[in-house]
């Protein structure tokens, strides 16, 4: 007869409800970040639009955004345990590209003693409905944790649980601007390995701000419908994004309309134009290196006349760099990988720094 030694922290995991008397907590009744339109009606409560654009942007998008990406929920707690149970609304859990962990996990941060954001734990999700110990043994002391929702699933509820006694507060929503990016599958968080680390949640720690992430797998095409949207909401910043489901006519065709749009109904909130990444493998293959020439200079074509019309604050990223220069920043040679994130939030965060501070002004 064989023995199988099971590990410790899957015992652990296994015994830590049966430890804990949890007392649970329900996200919605205090809110998520990343969850924008807040004042209108939606057909699920974490979908990112509200309900009135499934009669303006395409099915495709509308599908899409009916996914938790971004969204990120706060609280504080002197708890030695935390616990989550949660429920995504597909049953592919994962990617041939992407982990589950990504695709429908959670992933929880923590703020140090120097008020530092720090990874603490992630999930690994292997049916619709969860319910995972996050953390056990927590070194005493109060302190903020945040908790971020499937990137590439949708969430029908999600509860935060606390061993009964121990100290919760519920940190509604901030009110600051949120930054918005618009833009396409790496936006929505492809190849992430979990949603804490794509770059508009890095760069939402990094910069202390709200966040709502509008990226759309193979669908982020600068549609005037997801423009009217976006100006709908007061942002700190618009951050535009599309260049990798676009080609340079269509660039040429869109980007100056919507960069109207946008500045017509915010005459003062800065915008941020960005170049597409180049595919990792393009420098052996001619006509992909030839796809993101045209295109970067589409789109800066684009930015001129729109300089040239006396549009103001107005920001470009090049793409050439987003990666890195050693071609080791993605998973499939379009998506970033966790490295390929972290290199797109540090070429993004000055030229997003400058732009909100230009907004101060």
């Amino acid at each position: 007869m064989k023995h199988f030694l099971i590990p410790l922290f899957v015992l652990n995991t296994f015994s830590a409800f049966a430890q804990d008397k949890v007392q649970w907590h329900d996200v919605t009744q205090w809110g998520v970040e990343g969850r924008g339109w807040v004042d209108q009606e939606r057909s699920k409560w974490f979908d990112r639009f509200p309900a009135k654009a499934e009669k303006t942007v395409t099915k495709s998008v509308w599908g899409l955004s009916r996914h938790s990406a971004g969204m990120m929920v706060r609280f504080k707690t002197d708890a030695n345990a935390i616990h989550a149970k949660w429920k995504v609304t597909s049953p592919r859990l994962g990617m041939a590209h992407m982990p589950p962990s990504g695709v429908s996990g959670l992933d929880l941060y923590a703020r140090d003693a120097k008020g530092k954001w720090r990874w603490a734990a992630a999930t690994r999700p292997s049916k619709q409905e969860m319910q995972s110990t996050l953390l056990r043994g927590i070194k005493p002391g109060l302190r903020e944790y945040a908790l971020y929702l499937p990137l590439y699933n949708g969430a029908e509820s999600l509860e935060v649980g606390v061993p009964e006694g121990a100290k919760f507060e519920r940190l509604a929503p901030r009110k600051a601007k949120p930054l918005i990016f618009y833009g396409t599958s790496i936006t929505h968080g492809a190849c992430a390995s979990r949603p804490g680390i794509t770059h508009p949640a890095i760069l939402g720690r990094r910069l202390e701000i709200p966040v709502i992430n509008i990226g759309f797998s193979g669908n982020g095409r600068m549609h005037e419908a997801v423009g009217k949207l976006m100006a709908e909401v007061d942002a700190a910043c618009y951050v535009i994004d599309c260049l990798p489901n676009m080609d340079a006519a269509m660039v040429m065709e869109r980007c100056v309309p919507l960069v109207k749009l946008l500045r017509k109904a915010r005459p003062d909130t800065p915008i941020v134009l960005v170049e597409d990444r180049r595919f990792a493998n393009s420098w052996l293959i001619p006509g992909k290196s030839k796809f993101h020439d045209d295109n970067h200079a589409a789109l800066r074509k684009a930015y001129d006349q729109l300089q040239g019309a006396g549009v103001k604050r107005l920001h470009y990223l090049g793409g050439d760099a987003l990666l890195g220069d050693d071609f080791e920043g993605t998973t499939d040679a379009s998506h970033p990988n966790d490295l390929g994130f972290i290199r797109q939030a540090d070429a993004f965060e000055p030229v997003l720094r400058k732009a909100l501070e230009s907004n101060k002004h």
